[in-house]
Formats: structure tokens, C-alpha cells, sequence
């Protein structure tokens, strides 16, 4: 994927984190970053099957799961539903600008993120494995959108965000879109030692301290019960017992992506951002103050200790 997308070197790790662990990931960035492309890339050196879908406020559950046609058989001449499967059935999809669809819309997607299938009309159709989500947001234009609710974003295993390259990246960048362009990026596996990958994440090892440690993380980001300043005045609302799976799911994939078979102190502290940004919410006091959920969470981590 470096062959293609200049820098975003910590992005590109993060969305392989989430793909190793079987998540989803919610990317938020200004347009022009890369976004597709690196979704694109990410299908190609995995050989994953792609499919994008731009979320509009006319975009309706059946254009993304799909819909009963009616055929007629021309030997019988009987008239018979078929069901026409719609771009969810794919391995890869983009969900371009997701709050863009209205409410009815998100949760047909989010509902086969979580159930990994499609139910229309009492059949269950199974989606493609793996499948995997990312979901773009703009975070400066929110005019017309429809904010996805707390319970909605939980689903998103990581929030990954997408941020200006430097200069020396910027100016490669131009130099090589405005010359013979990018080439594409070639497959470094297959769909096989992917899911065999995806499989060997559940058997990093992970250390009672370190469990223990990641579980006080999430459950001091709940105000009522925590004892770190910047979140008892800052946060509105913590983060759920989902958040301490993903934490430590998100934690083992890391260490396996950096050739170790049991997760360090580091690897959850790496991934505390990415996995709480999302599901820990700010209050008004917070946002008066210009604090940012980064710096929350960055003191929430000074703050607790591994045994």
C-alpha cells in the first residue's frame, strides 16, 4: 500500500489493525485526502473484491442490501420474486460520506456490519467473508447531514482520522499524480491467509495486568465512576463494555502486526485513541473549553497504571 499512498503511514497501519481484527473503521478526514484510494489499495494488496457507495440523503436501504425483482420463467410463463443482491455484497466497501443517508438508510448498513448477513423478506442472505466497512466523514461540512447516533458508531471497531501530508509527501504527491500517475497496488496475499490471519489474532497472548489494565481504561472514561479529573469535567458520557473488547481485540492485532505473539502495555496505549475517540462523548464544559477528546484520552492514559 506505501507503493501507492504517500505517507499516511499510521493510517495505513490502522486500517490493516482493523481489517486483522475483523472490525470496521469509520475514517474522518477532509476531501482530497486519499480516502478512496487508500480503501482501493487496501482491496488490491489484500485481492479483496471492492465496491463504493456514495451515501445521499435520496440513498434508500434497498440500494445498498438490495431488492425483490419480479421474473417470469419463459418455459413456465410463472411469475416468480427473485432477490437481487445489492453492493453490501462485497468484501470490501466504502461507505462514502455516511452521514450524508438518512437515519433508515445508516442502519440498514450497520445492522449487516453487525449480523454479517442480510435479512429481505424471511430469507437470510450471508455476506461475503471477510467483509469489511470503511465509512468516511467530512468533519468541517455538516450541513444536510445525519449525525450517526452513539449506539450506531459503537459498531465501528476503530475511528481513524486522516490528517494534511507534510510538504516533501505533499509535493511527491503532486509529482507523480501530474506525470504517468499512480499504479496500482498488487496483492501481498489472498483471501485465504487473510481469514487465516484474521483467525491467529484471537490466540495472541494478552496478560491478566494488561486485561485488567485495558478494563480500568474503559471504565474510567465513565464519569460517574471515575477518579481522572480531565474526564470527570470534560466527558458527558464513557464508553461500554464493547469498547474493552475492541481495545484489546485492536491491541493483539497490533502486536501481530509487529511480529509479536503477545500484547505489551504499548499496544494498548496505541490503540486507545482510535478505539475510544468515537465512543467516549464530550460534554458542554468541554466543548467550551476548546478540549479536545484527544486530550482527554491522552490524560486518561498518564493518569492509569498497569499493575
Amino acid at each position: 500500500m506505501s507503493r501507492v499512498i504517500i505517507g499516511q503511514d499510521n493510517v495505513i497501519e490502522s486500517l490493516i489493525i482493523c481489517l486483522l481484527a475483523g472490525g470496521h473503521a469509520l475514517v474522518e478526514g477532509v476531501p482530497g485526502l486519499g480516502k478512496t484510494l487508500l480503501v482501493k489499495s487496501l482491496s488490491q494488496a489484500t485481492d479483496m473484491q471492492f465496491r463504493r457507495v456514495q451515501f445521499t440523503p435520496d440513498l434508500m436501504p434497498s440500494d445498498i442490501v438490495g431488492t425483490e425483482i419480479l421474473e417470469e420463467d419463459t418455459s413456465t410463463h410463472q411469475r416468480v420474486f427473485r432477490f437481487q443482491k445489492g453492493p453490501v455484497f462485497t468484501q470490501v466497501l466504502l461507505a462514502d460520506e455516511i452521514n450524508r443517508a438518512p437515519p433508515k438508510t445508516q442502519s440498514a448498513l450497520l445492522e449487516a456490519m453487525q449480523e454479517r448477513s442480510v435479512t429481505f423478506a424471511g430469507q437470510t442472505h450471508r455476506l461475503p467473508q471477510p467483509f469489511f466497512v470503511l465509512a468516511t466523514q467530512n468533519p468541517i461540512e455538516q450541513a444536510g447531514t445525519y449525525p450517526l447516533p452513539e449506539a450506531q458508531l459503537d459498531r465501528f471497531l476503530l475511528r481513524i482520522d486522516v490528517g494534511y501530508p507534510t510538504e516533501d509527501e505533499e509535493m511527491t504527491m503532486v509529482s507523480r499524480t501530474t506525470h504517468a500517475g499512480l499504479s496500482d497496488a498488487t496483492p501481498a496475499m489472498d483471501v485465504q491467509a487473510l481469514l487465516r490471519l484474521q483467525l491467529l489474532v484471537r490466540d495472541i497472548e494478552i496478560g491478566d495486568h494488561l486485561l485488567r489494565y485495558a478494563t480500568r481504561l474503559v471504565r474510567a472514561t465513565r464519569p460517574q465512576d471515575s477518579k481522572v479529573a480531565s474526564i470527570v469535567k470534560h466527558v458527558g458520557w464513557g464508553a461500554g463494555p464493547r469498547a474493552g473488547q475492541a481495545l484489546v481485540l485492536a491491541s493483539k492485532a497490533r502486536a501481530l502486526m509487529h511480529g509479536r505473539l503477545a500484547v505489551t502495555r504499548e499496544d494498548i496505549g496505541e490503540m486507545l485513541l482510535p478505539v475510544l475517540a468515537h465512543r467516549v462523548l464530550r460534554n458542554f464544559e468541554a466543548e467550551a473549553d476548546g478540549v479536545a477528546i484527544a486530550d482527554i484520552l491522552l490524560a486518561l492514559r498518564n493518569e492509569i497504571k498497569v499493575d
